[in-house]
């Protein structure tokens, strides 16, 4: 059980990868003083929350309204996640990337690109569907599942306020190594969505 609940620790700091924000945070809010920056981290932080928890209840509910089953759901996003994974590894790193996406407008900073895509990426509005369904996961397993997510985004958050520090020790080299061995980790999950997708649709 405690495997489980770490494994699903390990998937959401791959996907939301709070140490990759920290290169992101410090170009949005360079030329801020130090109580706005904490300001703009904690609008970011709880506005990457608010999306992930719709997606955890009511991701699920707009699949069933659509009629696509949970299975293609899961096929589908473990090949997204799969090449999402591929591009931290090959491509940009999510540093560099979302960098370029920083806003010139103060107000828009913490949603854009600080909660999406940074922390509330695609990869985790996924994870938060596909760890939340309700046929495979019961009411207590969603929530602890749901806690996990927010405790990495609290992780996010406290990477945020002392940023300055993190980017001292780790430089955007540091930063860029660490979202690539995260992206190493996330494509096997990404195959392992796959396989469990095709396994239960074809019900080998």
């Amino acid at each position: 059980m405690i495997a489980g609940w770490f494994s699903t620790f390990v998937f959401f700091f791959a996907v939301i990868d709070p140490i990759g924000t920290v290169p992101v945070f410090l170009a949005v809010t360079r030329k801020h003083a130090p109580e706005e920056r904490k300001k703009i981290a904690l609008h970011a932080a709880w506005i990457s929350a608010a999306i992930l928890l719709f997606f955890v209840i009511a991701g699920e509910i707009i699949l069933k309204a659509i009629n696509i089953p949970l299975e293609a759901f899961q096929i589908a996003g473990g090949i997204v996640l799969f090449l999402f994974a591929l591009s931290m590894i090959f491509g940009e790193a999510k540093p560099e990337e979302e960098i370029k996406l920083v806003s010139s407008s103060t107000s828009e900073k913490a949603v854009y690109p600080l909660a999406v895509p940074s922390i509330a990426s695609p990869g985790a509005m996924l994870a938060a569907v596909l760890l939340t369904e309700n046929h495979r996961y019961n009411f207590t397993e969603q929530v602890i599942t749901s806690v996990i997510m927010l405790l990495v985004v609290g992780l996010v958050y406290i990477a945020m306020l002392f940023a300055n520090r993190l980017h001292r020790v780790l430089g955007d080299t540091g930063a860029s190594i660490i979202s690539r061995v995260m992206g190493l980790m996330l494509t096997s999950v990404a195959v392992s969505n796959v396989l469990a997708g095709i396994k239960a649709y074809f019900g080998i």
